[in-house]
């Protein structure tokens, strides 16, 4: 067999979205956004959300309309993928990296309070492969700092905290529709809100700055001539991406069951393993499983990368688990220790899951896992 590591679930009604969205003229931003904004934001259970580029693009304007600035400190954790810290650089200010639970891949109140200093203004934990984090604690920690709250949700859409889906708990919440996540729009993301002057500037803040969006000029029976009260950035989503995103979330449904379906057959062949360690979901947690990692422990004789070299011959895309930003080159003059991120961006693995994957295709990743631990 050859599995990949994922798959985008589009057919022909994405296909023909976007044919309708180019043979309407309007290719850019227009009504199109703007329904998939509405549509997302009833999804999700909040009062407005602003449709972007990408989560990069959606965390950075979040962190500017949030008053983020240079001299800031953001606390992010380490087990990101490094566009958390990226859009912190972006906006001026220096991440402060955080580490996590080891069971569940998220930062916590108490990781994040051993990382705040007099400098922090804001904390941006990350819903790691869509994994929820306990965001109550960490809630009340910026209420008693004073520090701003921005969920990195990039890989969260359709899960849930205590039965409310995330993206709905009155925080801003910044999603990617990267072709990896659980719905796509090629490239994309979107940021969610509860309050309306955010939202408002938000929406200036990714067309350049300007005073009123192209629907409004358009449409108008008069002359509008726009200002630029502020420097922003062109962070539009198209048209065409949203006629695919409207199709998309309306497949949430059946993307989430088929994940979870899969994610169960995984854990029922994985857990017992003495060499392995499956996630563990709290009970606070729905899991969207965007993605599906697994830790290859101290006591395997083969190595994270020797079995993910071994799945690879035989026609299994995996990838390493979660970098550990704080290692890497652009990163390293920052000085930090972070002993769980550290083993674990060694020793997991992410497998493959998607919503077109057979269960037969699941019972070979986990033949070929099994076969490769013993014949070391």
């Amino acid at each position: 067999m050859n599995i990949p590591i994922a798959k985008p679930f589009l057919g022909p009604e994405e296909e023909e979205a976007a044919v309708r969205a180019i043979r309407s003229g309007w290719v850019s931003q227009g009504p199109l956004v703007k329904e998939f904004e509405e549509r997302f934001a009833e999804y999700v259970g909040a009062k407005y959300a602003i449709a972007t580029t990408s989560c990069t693009t959606a965390l950075h304007s979040a962190l500017v309309v949030s008053g983020i600035g240079p001299g800031d400190e953001v606390v992010v954790p380490s087990l990101s993928f490094i566009a958390t810290a990226n859009a912190v650089v972006h906006a001026g200010a220096v991440p402060v990296f955080a580490d996590i639970d080891p069971e569940t891949c998220n930062v916590t109140a108490e990781t994040i309070q051993k990382a705040i200093t007099r400098k922090t203004r804001a904390v941006m934990p990350v819903h790691q492969m869509g994994l929820p984090v306990d965001l109550d604690p960490i809630a009340d920690l910026c209420r008693e700092r004073g520090l701003k709250l921005i969920e990195d949700a990039a890989c969260a859409i359709g899960s849930e905290y205590k039965g409310k889906r995330i993206g709905g708990h009155g925080n801003i919440a910044c999603f990617s529709f990267h072709p990896r996540k659980i719905i796509t729009t090629g490239e994309g993301g979107m940021i969610t809100t509860d309050d309306s002057e955010q939202a408002a500037r938000l929406r200036r803040f990714r067309h350049h700055g300007m005073s009123v969006s192209d629907i409004e000029r358009h449409t108008a029976d008069r002359i509008i001539i726009e200002t630029y009260p502020e420097i922003g950035y062109n962070y539009r989503m198209t048209d065409i991406q949203a006629a695919i995103g409207i199709i998309q979330l309306g497949k949430m449904p059946v993307i989430l069951l088929r994940r979870r379906e899969l994610a169960r057959a995984y854990d029922k062949g994985l857990a017992d393993h003495p060499c392995l360690r499956v996630p563990r979901v709290p009970e606070y947690a729905f899991h969207n499983y965007q993605s599906y990692w697994l830790e290859i422990l101290c006591s395997s004789s083969i190595s994270r990368d020797e079995l993910m070299q071994a799945l690879l011959d035989r026609g299994i895309a995996t990838r390493r688990g979660i970098m550990a930003i704080h290692l890497e080159k652009c990163y390293e003059a920052i000085r930090v220790s972070l002993p769980d991120t550290e083993r674990l961006t060694r020793s997991a693995v992410l497998l493959p899951i998607f919503p077109d994957m057979k269960l037969e295709q699941v019972e070979y990743v986990l033949q070929c896992i099994k076969g490769s631990l013993l014949a070391v």
